[in-house]
């Protein structure tokens, strides 16, 4: 029996070595001959980029290697020629110096992502629309080919039909493309692109071909293929794999592009980039492992006689039970194999179901970079992260963007676009809920997963349910809340006793956090302050929470902006309202009349300079209990003067008079004032009409109305100064001559330029340059009936004549030639 089975063992040995070798001279064979009668047979190949095991005909797959391998478009394809802006567009990339190419891979996933969200939210009412098998998984998938240089991007989301790979890949540009154009112009920042919903373009800038391949359910598979050269093609795919459904690209890498054929260095992009995306993101990642094989008949035989060498004299015979076991098993060794398998790049929990002590502060920018498709170096200024119980169950993640979109105020009321993410049970829904936050909280950047709406129904019916508005409303809250914490965490935003306070008790590494949220809420009212106003204008609930995040100049703010809080903190013992002035400019309005007394006497006034601001201040009536005063309006109360019956009585017949010099002038009254100190007269409006710079604002809308204007101007009001000395010269002339027509100039003329002082526009500015004129002549002892000299005749006849020669100077050069040939 011991001595059959030896040679058996061998035997079988020699056969397993002897069969593959005879497979493969059948299947080179069959690969060679192809003229041959008999149909090839399959190709397996699971080498490298091919996962799956994917099965082709051996034809399709020369002709497709020839295809890829000229990098041109195919012939039988229909041409197509990309719309101007996207060939402007893509110049920019080809041709960009940008140094930070590794964005077209985060713009790539970010585009699967949105296809996966898209069929994931139409299976939620049409189950079947996701089919079955492989199809089911809703995941991305990177292959890598180093052999061709190609590396793939694959999604099984909804796909694109052909009508769609030509809307959205070259034809019709997307309202983004001449946006981003633009700012690439001004900036030069390509890091942007994703923001415009451009952002596949930015395969050009490591990619000279690229193919798209797509399958929607709607539609066959089709190709899209490109060189950038400012034309695309089109054509049923019947080379590739079936995908079943969604989009496979295809990067033909450039030269200087090979490192994304690193697997490290995709994976390292991944986790930089993509971290935070909610579908998985596989990688066909290469994989060593150790593997037991047969050993070869010399190796054994030597590996026999080296332990026969080794072993003792003195070592009895062994158990001749325990020899024909080992002789039955083959001997193995340890060899080192590569594989291929997937491997999970972004296995982290979303962040807005994890709890908020568990988050680092890099992991929540990490995530808004990757939500906002902000990838600049900039952080969010503040965040939110928060559960809400009770009848209305949700958890929210908020953040308030380093930077204001530049459009952010230009279709304020026109733009349905909401910067929130709506996801129900960790389902996308839509990002186009624009009634989960108010407009003007609408640059804010988040996400709400709800576990209380309804999953099944249509978006149109989800935007009616109840549970919205309670959501709304806590996010208000919350949003409020945040921006309050970034105000009160500001160290300028506390006064000099609090900032000592502060500084005796901190230690050194708090010192540095509080440098670090320095000047924060500064920074985020320069971008978004006038998203603050627009908020106590719309929403009346949260009026008084929203004043406290106002901000401002004053006379007293030496440059730094105030809150209402802080100005009530400086008011003058007895002073009962809130002063404040409007105008176009802050240097403007610090000259102006109405602020002479007020400053005189110590008081603080609010200088607003913004145009919303007049709008503001017709909701903004009180705050804490202070009613806001306009200093250039009626109902200014600075103390009471002693002496102010007395003024009254003694200018009564100046007052009297100069109201019926103004009579064609529309001036409601003439008045003592209690606001001026050093000029002579000024013009006020009534309490509730327009004030001057509101007048300005309202001529200059492109569809105004003059007629419906004058409705809302408020009744002028001529205040003068008892105390300068040209009113009392003008009392004691008009005493004198109320009829005298010089002082009637005077007066009028004053009036005028207490107009213009003021802020408001003139009717008749030709009237009051005559008046100035005329003020002038008086001045130089010139005859107020001295008149202008009229041009002599002869210098405008001459003038003509060179003219005339001027515009012909043929005749001239004919008159020369003339005179020359007499002579």
């Amino acid at each position: 029996m011991r001595k059959w089975a030896i040679p058996s063992v061998l035997f079988l040995l020699c056969l397993l070595f002897l069969l593959p070798d005879q497979g493969r001279k059948l299947h080179a064979n069959a690969e060679v001959d192809v003229d041959a009668p008999v149909d090839p047979p399959k190709v397996e190949d699971k080498i490298g980029a091919v996962p799956h095991g994917l099965s082709t005909d051996s034809d399709v797959v020369k002709r497709e290697s020839e295809s890829i391998s000229r990098k041109t478009l195919r012939a039988h394809a229909e041409k197509f020629q990309f719309q101007a802006e996207v060939s402007r567009l893509m110049d920019i990339i080809i041709n960009s110096l940008y140094s930070n190419k590794d964005i077209f891979l985060r713009e790539l996933i970010s585009n699967a992502s949105d296809a996966l969200d898209k069929i994931r939210f139409l299976s939620l009412t049409d189950k079947e629309i996701l089919g079955e098998g492989d199809d089911t998984k809703l995941e991305i998938q990177i292959t890598l080919d180093k052999e061709k240089k190609i590396l793939s991007i694959r999604d099984r989301g909804i796909g694109m039909t052909k009508e769609d790979l030509i809307k959205n890949l070259g034809t019709i540009a997307k309202s983004g493309t001449s946006a981003f154009v633009e700012k690439m112009q001004t900036s030069g920042d390509l890091n942007l692109i994703g923001q415009f919903g451009v952002g596949f373009y930015s395969v050009y800038l490591v990619a000279d071909y690229v193919e798209v391949i797509s399958k929607h359910n709607d539609d066959k598979q089709h190709v899209w293929e490109s060189k950038a050269d400012g034309a695309f093609a089109i054509s049923e795919d019947v080379w590739n794999e079936p995908l079943g459904r969604g989009t496979e690209i295809r990067l033909h890498l450039r030269d200087e592009s090979q490192e994304y054929l690193d697997e490290n260095k995709l994976k390292e992009l991944v986790k930089k980039y993509s971290e935070f995306i909610n579908f998985p993101i596989q990688l066909w990642a290469s994989k060593e492992v150790d593997e037991d094989v047969p050993v070869e008949d010399d190796e054994s035989s030597d590996e026999e006689e080296t332990s026969e060498s080794k072993s003792s004299e003195g070592e009895g015979e062994e158990d001749d039970a325990e020899k024909e076991e080992d002789e039955k098993k083959p001997k193995m060794k340890k060899v080192k194999k590569t594989t291929y398998e997937w491997e999970l790049l972004n296995d982290m929990k979303a962040v807005w179901l994890r709890n908020p002590k568990e988050v680092t502060e890099e992991e929540y920018q990490k995530f808004y970079h990757s939500l906002a498709k902000d990838f600049s170096n900039e952080k969010p200024l503040a965040w939110s992260h928060f559960t809400a119980e009770g009848d209305v169950e949700f958890k929210a993640v908020l953040f308030v963007p380093p930077k204001a979109p530049q459009d952010l105020y230009e279709s304020y009321y026109n733009s349905k676009i909401s910067n929130l993410k709506l996801y129900v049970r960790r389902v996308f829904i839509s990002d186009e809920f624009d009634d989960l936050l108010p407009k003007y909280l609408n640059f804010l950047k988040g996400l709400v997963d709800s576990d209380t709406l309804p999953l099944n129904v249509s978006r149109e019916m989800l935007q009616q349910h109840s549970s919205l508005k309670t959501i709304k409303k806590k996010l208000i809250r919350k949003a409020l809340d945040m921006i309050r914490k970034l105000a009160d965490e500001d160290p300028d935003e506390s006064n000099d006793k609090e900032k000592k306070d502060v500084e005796d008790v901190e230690d050194v590494e708090e010192s540095d956090n509080n440098n670090e949220k320095k000047g924060q809420y500064s920074k985020f009212w320069n971008e978004f302050g006038k998203s603050i106003k627009l908020g106590i204008i719309e929403d009346a609930t949260n009026r008084n929470r929203l004043a406290k995040l106002l901000r401002f100049e004053t006379t007293k703010s030496d440059g730094k902006l105030t809150s209402l809080d802080q100005y009530i903190s400086r008011m003058k013992s007895g002073q009962k309202d809130i002063f404040y002035i409007t105008g176009t400019s802050k240097e403007q309005l610090e000259k102006s009349p109405f602020l002479e007394r007020l400053t005189k006497k110590n008081y603080e006034v609010i200088f607003f300079t913004d145009p919303v601001d007049e709008y503001l201040m017709q909701y903004l009536m009180d705050y804490e209990d202070k009613k806001f005063q306009n200093v250039s309006k009626e109902g200014l109360k600075i103390g009471k003067d002693s002496k102010d019956k007395e003024l009254k009585e003694s200018f009564k017949d100046l007052t009297k008079w100069w109201k019926g010099a103004l009579a064609s002038e529309n001036v409601d009254d003439v008045k003592i004032s209690n606001r001026l100190a050093d000029s002579p007269c000024v013009v006020v409006t009534s309490k509730y009409g327009w004030s001057s710079n509101m007048e300005r604002i309202m001529q200059s809308q492109t569809l105004s109305d003059a007629n419906k204007q004058a409705y809302m101007r408020g009744k002028r009001v001529l205040e003068i100064n008892p105390r300068h000395p040209i009113i009392k010269e003008l009392r004691e002339r008009v005493v004198k001559d109320p009829e005298d027509e010089s002082v009637k100039q005077t007066a009028q003329l004053m009036y005028q330029t207490a107009l213009m002082e003021s802020g408001f526009i003139l009717n008749d500015p030709k009237d009051f340059a005559g008046r100035i004129y005329s003020s002038v002549k008086n001045s130089l002892n010139i005859s107020p009936d001295a008149i202008v000299e009229e041009e002599d005749d002869v210098e405008e006849t001459e003038t003509e004549s060179i003219g005339k020669e001027t515009e012909s100077p043929s005749k001239t050069e004919e008159l020369e030639s003339d005179v020359k040939d007499e002579l």
